[in-house]
């Protein structure tokens, strides 16, 4: 299913967004919404009604989904006797200049009815509410994790990045699980995108990942986090085991790029083969490969090229391997963009079905599949892997 919302010119403006853009013929009135973000359980986390208010509502639904990590697992965390780790990831916080800032009334209830200024604003208060840094901590504190409490940061790939580090505080014993995973919640909502060609976003709020008529993604809200925990001691303990995290690779692109923004199919290659070495995966065993996939003309060939490569070092086989993206479904979750796609891939291992990848129809000309491992799937398949796991 796709979850893309269209909205209409009356409402973009009743968000707040600038008339001059709303009429712009360019302007593209459709993203990824959340129902209802502004809602919290203030009560159950105990907080008062003021402090939740001042909260960035990233770090409000990430505290939320956390819990939610918890109850799936069957753990209470605030009883939980071993060390809990705890790896996120926020994106830019937009409610402190949108909604904080811009709200005379808040600012007013806030200091007993008297207006003051921005700067005589309790500033503590303001950073720690808003400032992403203490996204994890401020999990840790409500839900008694005592294992490392850390901040990580590298844009779009942050949260495949917590499910690395996390997995490496594990090995070396610095607890015994730890969430991994991250938030990003764009507001106001309703602000839809202006189309620019060649650039990122799509011209009709569609991602179009490997296709043909791929010419942008588009941006939206979303978070994620996963229960991790040793296979021994899940095994051991008779936990429900969704997936099994093999091995994990992080590299950079360093200067080898056209631009800072770019991507390197030098980079991808690299991880992609390390990641699989170091989980001892031979790559014709990989018969499903959850892509980047932003739905832009050059950036989905760069990727494919990469992971061909990184896949030819081992095998010459064709056509074996569906490749596909989660962005197709709920558009680009920017920081929340690589949990998205771990926990479908997840998924899919779980109910051993293949997701089909939307609005892909007909390959990107750039992309010559028939010399590459990989296939683009149209339709749900049922996951069969007869020669191994």
């Amino acid at each position: 299913r796709e979850t893309i919302t269209f909205f209409s010119a009356e409402q973009a403006l009743a968000a707040g967004v600038d008339p001059a853009l709303v009429r712009n013929p360019n302007h593209v009135r459709a993203a990824p919404l959340l129902d209802a973000p502004e809602a919290f359980d203030a009560e159950f986390f105990r907080y008062n009604a003021k402090e939740a208010r001042m909260i960035d509502p990233q770090q409000r639904l990430f505290l939320e989904v956390c819990w939610e990590a918890f109850e799936d697992a069957g753990y209470d965390p605030l009883t939980f006797p071993g060390k809990v780790g705890m790896f996120a990831a926020s994106g830019m916080n937009a409610y402190l200049p949108n909604n904080l800032w811009a709200n005379d009334k808040f600012l007013q209830e806030e200091n007993g009815g008297r207006m003051l200024t921005v700067d005589s604003m309790n500033g503590f208060n303001v950073m720690i509410t808003n400032d992403k840094d203490y996204l994890p901590m401020r999990v840790s504190y409500k839900l008694n994790l005592r294992g490392p409490s850390v901040n990580v940061q590298s844009a779009c790939s942050s949260t495949l990045l917590t499910l690395h580090e996390a997995c490496q505080s594990l090995r070396l014993g610095d607890c015994e699980m730890a969430l991994a995973g991250g938030v990003s919640i764009k507001l106001p909502q309703h602000a839809g995108h202006l189309y620019s060609p060649g650039m990122l976003n799509s011209p009709d709020g569609h991602c179009r990942a490997y296709d043909a008529k791929a010419e942008g993604t588009i941006f939206g809200n979303g978070a994620g986090v996963v229960l991790l925990k040793p296979l021994a001691a899940a095994q051991a303990a008779g936990d429900r085991i969704y997936a099994v995290v093999k091995g994990t690779a992080s590299n950079n692109d360093g200067a080898g790029k056209v631009g800072f923004t770019a991507p390197s199919s030098w980079g991808q290659e690299e991880v992609c083969a390390e990641a699989m070495a170091r989980a001892g995966v031979s790559p014709e065993s990989v018969t499903f490969m959850e892509g980047h996939g932003t739905g832009t003309a050059l950036g989905d060939p760069i990727e494919v090229n990469a992971l061909s490569s990184a896949f030819r070092r081992h095998t010459g086989r064709t056509g074996y391997c569906a490749l596909g993206s989660v962005k197709s479904n709920v558009g680009h979750l920017q920081i929340a963009s690589g949990i998205a796609g771990l926990i479908k891939t997840t998924l899919a291992l779980h109910h051993r079905q293949i997701p089909g990848t939307l609005h892909f129809e007909k390959p990107n000309p750039r992309i010559d599949f028939s010399t590459t491992p990989f296939f683009g799937n149209r339709q749900t398949l049922d996951w069969t892997s007869p020669e191994g796991p």
